[in-house]
């Protein structure tokens, strides 16, 4: 990598931790945004739903078109359209306006996605995995901050907008920086290596399995992102400090699992760690289903769940299904993802639907069980298709 590129991935990186932001931005400032657009919490944690649905039309294509278009200019798209999605929720009197500018913020997640996955490539051609697992540290970063920054301003009585003004100027800066400074490296032509077998899986079987587990991974971590405080509030009864406190400590676990994960992975394959990830995902859930009232308890399980559903399990089976459908990686990709766009769209409205948030909780132990039934059978696919889940020295 030359030199005259690290001020572009930096800035890669940083559109990623305000992304991390605005993943939970909206169910941090839930009952202050209800109020402004005249309606419930629980109306006001449906506009997240918007960003799935905006991101559910956009995923398939986006990488085809950064390919052909360029990467500069699908940062640069992306960007607008997360700073619409800021400044929009901060200024809407209604949920209608909050809705569009939640479509806007999943649009410029698939753009961000589309430019800055190959684009790190690119920028980094020798260490290509560690330069996207760097970007789930700065997801999980962003995710963490905000809510202590909401806690911070509950807590000294001010304008909740100063959670929304912070990613509005980091996106400032980052826009100013792509459109008039930043270098992008020559996209690569790369060749197609031959393949000489045929796809390995089968395609309406592991097809079909991954296909569930996209829906199901997002779901899983999705639901959990949104809901945390809320929970915590109304079903925990634990201080505005300690709720809000609980979606920064489920970022840590999640930071965690990203660096201990790319230590293990030199000695285990992907697929060891998807179903003991999963099941992970399954108790941690299940104890806060049971003891949502002990405090820390509820943070020592935050921290579990951030780890086993949101460190990188995803982006792992998604490897998996690339090794079952060797010769479609780029189809695979959008097909997974698009799937876990779907969830993101699909599940926020079930929150709304069921308003009860130990019921909520209940729904995602039953996703989070059947996720662990689905990769347990992506185990036994693998296994007898490949011979062994384990690495060969």
């Amino acid at each position: 990598m030359k030199k005259e590129y690290t001020p572009t991935a930096f800035g890669l990186y940083l559109n990623f931790f305000v992304h991390g932001m605005s993943v939970v931005i909206l169910s941090q400032n839930a009952a202050n945004l209800a109020v402004q657009w005249h309606t419930t919490v629980a109306g006001a944690l449906a506009v997240v739903s918007s960003l799935g649905l905006g991101r559910l039309f956009t995923i398939l294509i986006s990488g085809i078109l950064s390919d052909k278009i360029g990467r500069k200019p699908f940062v640069i798209i992306g960007i607008l359209a997360y700073l619409s999605f800021f400044i929009g929720l901060l200024m809407s009197p209604n949920v209608t306006i909050a809705y569009i500018a939640g479509i806007l913020a999943g649009a410029g997640n698939s753009f961000l996605d589309a430019a800055t996955y190959p684009a790190l490539m690119e920028i980094y051609p020798e260490a290509k995995g560690s330069s996207n697992v760097i970007i789930k540290a700065f997801i999980s970063a962003g995710t963490f901050l905000l809510p202590l920054i909401a806690s911070f301003l509950t807590n000294n009585h001010l304008w909740f907008g100063w959670s929304f003004i912070l990613p509005i100027t980091i996106l400032t800066g980052t826009l100013i920086f792509f459109s008039t400074m930043s270098r992008f490296p020559a996209r690569n032509q790369v060749k197609t290596e031959e393949v000489t077998v045929g796809d390995t899986g089968n395609k309406l079987l592991d097809g079909g399995l991954f296909l569930l587990y996209g829906f199901i991974s997002q779901g899983t971590f999705y639901l959990i992102s949104q809901m945390l405080t809320q929970y915590g509030l109304e079903v925990g009864h634990l201080s505005e400090t300690t709720a809000h406190a609980l979606v920064s400590w489920y970022s840590v676990g999640s930071i965690t699992c990203v660096f201990v994960t790319a230590l293990l992975g030199r000695k285990f394959r992907e697929i060891q760690f998807v179903p003991v990830y999963t099941f992970g995902a399954l108790v941690s859930i299940a104890l806060m289903w049971l003891f949502p009232t002990n405090a820390q308890l509820m943070t020592i399980l935050a921290v579990c769940v951030g780890y086993f559903a949101a460190g990188g399990v995803m982006q792992l089976a998604l490897t998996v299904m690339a090794e079952f459908f060797p010769q479609g990686k780029g189809t695979v990709t959008g097909i997974f993802y698009t799937s876990g766009s779907l969830a993101s769209f699909v599940l926020p409205l079930a929150i709304k639907w069921i308003g009860d948030m130990h019921q909520v909780m209940l729904l995602d132990l039953v996703i989070a069980l059947a996720g662990f039934i689905v990769t347990s059978l992506i185990a036994i696919r693998y296994k007898k298709l490949f011979g062994s889940l384990k690495k060969t020295e």
